[in-house]
C-alpha cells in the first residue's frame, strides 16, 4: 500500500483562500494588514525568498514594504530602521531576512523587534511565551507542519510523536506545538541512542536535520505519518528532502514531498501571522 501524500500546495491554498476572505472583511473597516520585509546583502536565495513574501502580501491584499539595504549597512543603521518599524501603525510584522552579514549581531536584531509585530516568532518572548502555552506569533514552518498534519486528517491528541531535530528554528518548537495538541513527544537528535528503535515507535515522525535521505524506512513505523521539513541539493542539482523518500512511501500512512511538502506552507503562515498581528493590534477577536 502506498502512502497518502501530505502536499503542502493545496492546504497552503486553503489557508491563503481563508486569510483573503478575513482581509477583504479587515478592510471594510479599513484595516489593512500590513508587513515590511528587511533584507540586507545580495544573498541569492534571501532575494528569492523575499521576492516570494512580497508577491504573496500583494496576493492577500496586504499593504507591504520591502527595504533593501547593502551588506555594508551597519549595525546601528539596521536597528534604527527596526525601532521606525515598530512604531509605525501602518506595519503590523516585520521580518528581517535571515542570515544577516556577519558583522551584524543577529540576535541583538530579533530581540529588537517589537514582540506583537514577531510575525517569524524567534523573538524570546514569543519562545517562552509558546513554552508556557500563552498566545504567541508562531514560528511559521512548524505552524506550518501542524495545519499540514491537522488538514490531512490526522488527531495528533494521545498520538505518540518523534521529531528528528532540535534547532531553535523547527525542532524545539514543532515539539511545543505537538505537545500543545495534546500528543506525547520524543525529541532525538545527533547524540540520541537507539534513534532507530525510538523513530520507529512514533505514530508521528517529523524530520528537520539538513541531512539528505538520512531517515530510511527503518526508522517508520508501519502506518505513520511522516513529515520531511528538510531540503538538501544534491550533486545532480535535484532537491531531496532529509526522508528517503522512495524508500519509505509503502511504510509510512502519510507522507509530505520534497519538494512540495513543507516548502509552500511557510510563507502562508507567515501571512497568517501578520493577518492576526494586525487584528490584536486593532483588538478584533478579543
Amino acid at each position: 500500500m502506498t502512502a497518502q501524500l501530505i502536499k503542502g500546495k493545496p492546504i497552503s491554498e486553503q489557508i491563503r483562500a481563508e486569510i483573503q476572505e478575513e482581509t477583504a472583511r479587515l478592510k471594510e473597516s479599513g484595516i489593512v494588514p500590513g508587513l515590511a520585509v528587511v533584507l540586507v546583502g545580495e544573498d541569492p536565495a534571501s532575494k528569492v525568498y523575499v521576492g516570494s513574501k512580497e508577491k504573496a502580501c500583494h496576493d492577500m491584499g496586504f499593504y507591504s514594504e520591502v527595504h533593501r539595504l547593502p551588506a555594508e549597512t551597519s549595525e546601528r543603521e539596521l536597528l534604527a530602521l527596526i525601532d521606525k518599524l515598530n512604531n509605525l501603525s501602518t506595519i503590523n510584522g516585520i521580518l528581517v531576512q535571515l542570515p544577516l552579514p556577519r558583522h551584524i549581531n543577529e540576535k541583538a536584531v530579533i530581540d529588537a523587534i517589537s514582540v506583537d509585530k514577531d510575525v517569524d516568532g524567534f523573538h524570546p518572548v514569543s519562545v517562552g511565551n509558546l513554552v508556557i502555552g500563552d498566545d504567541s506569533l508562531l514560528p511559521c514552518t512548524p505552524a506550518g507542519v501542524i495545519e499540514m498534519i491537522k488538514r490531512s486528517g490526522t488527531d495528533i491528541a494521545g498520538k505518540h510523536a518523534v521529531v528528528i531535530g532540535r534547532s531553535n528554528i523547527v525542532g524545539k518548537p514543532v515539539s511545543m506545538l505537538l505537545l500543545r495538541e495534546n500528543a506525547t513527544v520524543t525529541i532525538c537528535h545527533s547524540r540520541t541512542a537507539n534513534m532507530e528503535a525510538i523513530a520507529s515507535s512514533a505514530d508521528i515522525l517529523v524530520v528537520a536535520i539538513g541531512k539528505a535521505k538520512a531517515i530510511d524506512k527503518r526508522y517508520v513505523k508501519p502506518g505513520a505519518v511522516v513529515i520531511d521539513v528538510g531540503i538538501n541539493r544534491l550533486e545532480n542539482g535535484k532537491l531531496a528532502g532529509d526522508v528517503d523518500f522512495d524508500d519509505c512511501l509503502d511504510v509510512a500512512g502519510a507522507i509530505s514531498p520534497v519538494p512540495g511538502g513543507v516548502g509552500p506552507m511557510t510563507i502562508t503562515m507567515l501571512m497568517k501571522n501578520t493577518l492576526t498581528a494586525a487584528k490584536r493590534a486593532h483588538r478584533i477577536g478579543e
